[in-house]
């Protein structure tokens, strides 16, 4: 069964503690942190989670890019976040690390006939994920690829594009996808259908309204996404999303989702 997390960004409250709190009086099983910073807020973090009795769904790399980028250093340093957070990760006792293969367009050269600038994107994601994969394994983690919309990106925009990368890497056990429910209404001709083929190499489904706000608030078909996800196996976690108000929004779309059948 699909477990139920938020995105600890969506919480209200002064501290963690009372972020947490909010959490697990509203129902939910686990919280996903962002990476930033976490380093420095680890044993804060997991205390408020232990007291509260709740998970660590997953570290959420966010908007960190630079993997693909031109510069060799400035690829270094992303591999070396990305290594940091399956780090957290373990710490943490979280089951997956969600990241952006890049953002926007692309500024490596095109060598065509040799490689065009797309070719050198995919060889350089299929060398990331060969050389962060044993670790992500080690860290007890998995990694997953998240799809953006064409408009955020113009590399990795769908569930197929992602799966692509895990075929390269013989589907290794510890690379996964990250699916976003907002994403997937923009780029996917059929999404139920997407969701129903690629949901037993889902780690997480984020769930954001076509408005970017919370299910509920605008008008995606919830009952249909949880059919797909339910024919296809999907275990992984389910994690609010989207832009959110007040507290009382948080129980409403929950509200709306248990009436939806996607809770």
């Amino acid at each position: 069964m699909p477990k139920l997390a938020i995105q600890e960004a969506l919480l209200p409250g002064a501290s963690v503690a009372e972020k947490m709190s909010t959490a697990a009086e509203l129902g939910f099983e686990g919280v996903e942190v962002p990476a930033a910073d976490l380093d420095e807020r680890l044993d804060e973090i997991y205390h408020a989670l232990q007291a509260q009795g709740l998970a660590a769904s997953g570290v959420n790399l966010g908007t960190a890019s630079g993997w693909l980028a031109a510069d060799r250093a400035a690829r270094a340093d992303a591999t070396d976040s990305l290594r940091r957070a399956l780090t957290c990760a373990l710490d943490l006792e979280a089951e997956y690390v969600t990241f952006v293969p890049h953002y926007g367009d692309t500024d490596l050269p095109d060598l065509t006939p040799f490689a065009s600038a797309m070719e050198l994107q995919k060889e350089l994601l299929i060398w990331l994920l060969r050389g962060v994969s044993d670790l992500a394994e080690a860290m007890d983690a998995k990694l997953a690829i998240k799809p953006l919309t064409s408009g955020e990106t113009s590399f990795v925009t769908c569930l197929d594009d992602a799966a692509f990368f895990l075929r390269q890497v013989d589907n290794h056990p510890n690379i996964a996808i990250a699916a976003n429910s907002y994403c997937l209404a923009a780029q996917e001709q059929d999404m139920a259908a997407s969701l129903a083929a690629h949901g037993p190499a889902l780690s997480v489904m984020y769930l954001v309204d076509d408005n970017r706000r919370l299910p509920g608030q605008g008008t995606l078909p919830f009952a249909n996404l949880a059919r797909a996800l339910r024919s296809s196996d999907f275990s992984g976690w389910l994690v609010l999303a989207g832009e959110c108000d007040t507290v009382a929004d948080l129980a409403g779309c929950l509200d709306y989702l248990r009436r939806s059948k996607v809770i």
